[in-house]
């Protein structure tokens, strides 16, 4: 796999030419910055910009009074190639705040493992109701330990809009969910996206986590996506390497949160 160019192909389907998840939702470009917005519980913000040096600046400030105006905490997704260099400070200076670094990596589909190999007493159902939302997101709760709340509002929000738009898988150990996994479809480009899989503690180290990218690819094959994309995490990117995934760049999630600050007008 040749990652400059799969680099370049996701800066530019991705990123710059990004369609919105759900039909409420908006994707519009405001100068050098292409931005989405959506409905209430759904993600808002910046997926790509062009920036230098001489104009980063008032750009931040134009998409601060942006999403303020619409009373909406946003996320700045910055990529380690994004310019000017010193973006990431530009935008703690103006009040965001960084999350955890993630692993931008991808693998060509025809280069993963594809047979699932569960282990016993593991069985994968794929979610087609809120019934199958609430154990994934049960399963997210008890695998991260914290509130799925959002989660679980937006893919109930994606079930009902745009069911087509993502391929929901649990793994179950009788009655009980142990992981939940999702992958984003994008017509017209080459990627299917990954999230999730994150296990519960007693399940961990059994082959769940690899179970679920091999169902994964094989589902996102036969739809004739060429490329796996995923955000990974200090904990998942190891597994995905030996997989078959790449690294090809950092991001860093940028939060800025309207309500502890006061209100700015365009």
């Amino acid at each position: 796999m040749d990652h400059d160019e799969v680099l370049g192909l996701f800066d530019r389907q991705l990123r710059q030419g990004v369609s919105a998840d759900d039909p409420g939702a908006g994707v519009e470009r405001s100068g050098d910055v292409v931005r989405q917005g959506g409905a209430d519980g759904e993600w808002n913000g910046v997926v790509w910009s062009g920036l230098d040096a001489a104009t980063a600046d008032a750009a931040i400030a134009e998409q601060v009074r942006h999403f303020t105006a619409l009373a909406r905490d946003f996320e700045w997704k910055l990529y380690a190639y994004d310019q000017p260099h010193d973006l990431g400070a530009r935008l703690r200076a103006a009040g965001f705040t960084p999350e955890p670094e993630e692993t931008l990596m991808a693998a060509e589909i025809r280069d993963l493992p594809t047979d699932v190999e569960l282990p016993e007493g593991i069985r994968l159902e794929t979610v087609t109701d809120p019934a199958g939302v609430e154990l994934l997101a049960d399963a997210h709760e008890q695998a991260f330990g914290t509130s799925s709340s959002r989660l679980r509002e937006q893919l109930l929000a994606q079930l009902a809009r745009t069911p087509d738009s993502v391929v929901m898988t649990v793994a179950m150990a009788g009655d009980q969910p142990v992981s939940g996994a999702r992958m984003e479809l994008h017509p017209g480009t080459d990627f299917a996206s990954i999230w999730g899989g994150g296990t519960v503690a007693a399940w961990r180290g059994r082959g769940i986590y690899r179970a679920l990218i091999a169902h994964r690819a094989r589902l996102a094959g036969a739809s004739g996506y060429r490329f796996l994309q995923v955000d990974a995490s200090s904990r998942s990117r190891p597994i995905l390497s030996r997989l078959g995934f790449a690294a090809l760049s950092i991001t860093t999630p940028y939060v800025y949160e309207h309500r502890s600050r006061p209100v700015q007008r365009p």
